[in-house]
């Protein structure tokens, strides 16, 4: 059944995206124009009447990350400026989250400038999925709605083709409650890659603690960006005696070296999802599958206009 008073918009970052999720809705995908001027300024038109409309606009702040989010900024300021009811900003992947704390002297704190950035162009509501942080939406003081990719790899993927005996690992400390809750849902065993970095974008795999002897393994993760720690961490479980190793992770931001390095590591597999529109490279290598979360954000879409719960997508 569309969904009515409802109007949903996207940018350049990933129109595929917005795409699948308006019609999953019922919903035509609203008409705007997103342009730049010679000198590389980005300009929107609103193509048709938003004035008392609730709207979404579909923009991940994915590469280039500062001209999709300019591009969302822009957008939002549009429909503000438009008299939209509502401007729910939902962003797959929330660019800048990485530097969400100050770790050394004299750094910025890029995802609170973002959220400021957010709210300041006329943003009511922000719907993410997977963000590097939990604690990024505590930087927001309008309502956030943090969604997980957890219900499309388990069900599109993980069930059908692993068992309890598989071994969930997390590739370095901070990801271990990520990692025990797939495990807690497919009743599985869990590991920690115990991991020392020296450089940015540089990991270098110390131990692994756990049982993976034997067993297959799935390596999680929130974003795979050079693939290096994620690489490591699967050499580390096939020394340790892995009998095979895949890996899930929500944002393919597969940058740099990345491809090269998945094609030439002892990992089957590696599943993403669409929330980060892949290089053509990307797209291209044989041991990446991609997964879409349409239905997931449609569906989050749907229960917010109906004020209905949104935590029980994951109960």
């Amino acid at each position: 059944m569309a969904l009515s008073r409802v109007s949903i918009f996207t940018g350049n970052a990933n129109p595929e995206l917005a795409q699948e999720i308006a019609k999953m809705l019922g919903t035509p995908l609203g008409q705007a124009r997103v342009s730049r001027f010679s000198d590389g300024e980005t300009f929107c038109e609103i193509k048709e009447n938003v004035r008392g409309l609730d709207t979404y606009v579909v923009q991940p702040t994915s590469s280039p990350v500062n001209d999709n989010l300019m591009e969302l900024l822009i957008m939002c300021d549009a429909l503000r400026r438009a008299s939209a009811a509502g401007i729910t900003a939902v962003i797959p992947y929330y660019g800048y989250a990485r530097q969400d704390r100050k770790v050394a002297p004299r750094t910025p704190i890029t995802s609170k400038l973002v959220a400021d950035l957010l709210v300041a162009a006329g943003v009511t509501r922000v719907l993410c999925v997977d963000l590097h942080a939990g604690q990024i939406q505590g930087f927001f003081n309008i309502p956030f709605d943090h969604l997980y990719a957890l219900p499309v790899f388990l069900d599109d993927y993980l069930k059908q083709r692993f068992s309890a005996e598989t071994v969930f690992v997390s590739p370095d400390a901070g990801g271990v409650e990520r990692a025990r809750a797939y495990s807690k849902r497919l009743g599985a065993t869990l590991a920690i890659i115990d991991k020392r970095r020296d450089r940015p974008n540089e990991s270098e795999v110390m131990h692994l603690i756990g049982d993976v002897k034997g067993r297959d393994c799935i390596i999680i993760d929130d974003m795979i960006d050079t693939a290096g720690t994620l690489c490591n961490a699967a050499r580390a479980a096939m020394d340790y005696g892995a009998r095979r190793v895949v890996a899930c992770a929500t944002h393919g931001v597969l940058s740099g070296p990345a491809v090269q390095r998945i094609e030439e590591s002892p990992l089957e597999e590696v599943v993403v999802t669409n929330s980060f529109p892949l290089s053509e490279e990307a797209r291209a290598c044989k041991k990446i599958r991609v997964l879409s979360i349409a239905r997931l954000l449609g569906e989050a879409i749907r229960r917010i206009h109906n004020s209905d719960s949104v935590s029980s997508l994951f109960v």
